[in-house]
């Protein structure tokens, strides 16, 4: 199959509520183009200089999301445009101060929507905040007092296995975690409405276990091209 259809593929497999994040990372703008002309408007990529030099070249209504493990130095070159962040996972909220500090300085912006990503799987290269960092993290309130930004929900990536109930198990553990910060510190924010699970060999089970963004990328697009 081709991007389109593809993409409709996937598309048509999604419930109401829940919305595509086609990972486009390390694709070029044609194939962003393709699926940009059937329909797809959500994008996400995981490299700073990649995202800036494709949302400088493609269609300005494209919703960008910064998908990967974002350092701090590179905030700035992103908060202008980005739509959501997926991975605010500082202990210490650093990232969350860095991207409080470079959206006060955006014409025009309010705010910027991060999601906190969570450390889930059994494996130590992901990265993340544990369920009891995050609780403190919160807990302290600092977070409270960045007029910069608002925390719209959470991030998780499941262990990469064959292991279906296993992948089940670390969604719901996220989705179980999600509604304790929902109810906790979240419960008159309409902002804080976002989980971000699932990838092109999991989205089904991240979307069985509540999931409203989806990051898809090989399944539209084929394997990708380092």
């Amino acid at each position: 199959m081709n991007i389109t259809e593809s993409l409709k593929q996937v598309l048509n497999g999604l419930p109401e509520g829940v919305r595509l994040v086609a990972v486009s990372k390390f694709h070029p703008n044609e194939a962003i183009e393709e699926a940009y002309r059937a329909g797809q408007r959500v994008f996400g990529e995981s490299k700073v200089q990649e995202m800036t030099s494709k949302h400088e070249s493609l269609p300005k209504d494209i919703e960008w999301h910064f998908i990967g493990h974002l350092q701090t130095n590179k905030i700035k070159y992103i908060v202008p445009y980005v739509a959501l962040i997926h991975g605010i996972d500082s202990y210490r909220a650093f990232w969350l101060k860095s991207t409080n500090k470079q959206a006060k300085k955006v014409p025009g912006r309010t705010d910027e929507l991060p999601l906190l990503q969570l450390h889930i799987a059994r494996e130590e290269t992901k990265f993340g905040f544990s369920f009891d960092e995050c609780r403190d993290m919160l807990a302290s309130g600092e977070w409270k007092t960045f007029q910069n930004i608002r925390i719209c929900g959470l991030m998780g990536m499941a262990t990469n296995t064959e292991n279906t109930e296993q992948i089940k198990t670390e969604f719901c553990s996220l989705r179980n975690f999600f509604r304790e910060v929902k109810v906790k510190w979240f419960s008159d924010s309409e902002a804080f409405k976002e989980l971000s699970m699932g990838m092109s060999h999991d989205y089904r089970e991240a979307i069985a276990t509540g999931s409203t963004l989806v990051r898809i990328g090989s399944k539209i697009f084929g394997e990708r091209n380092y």
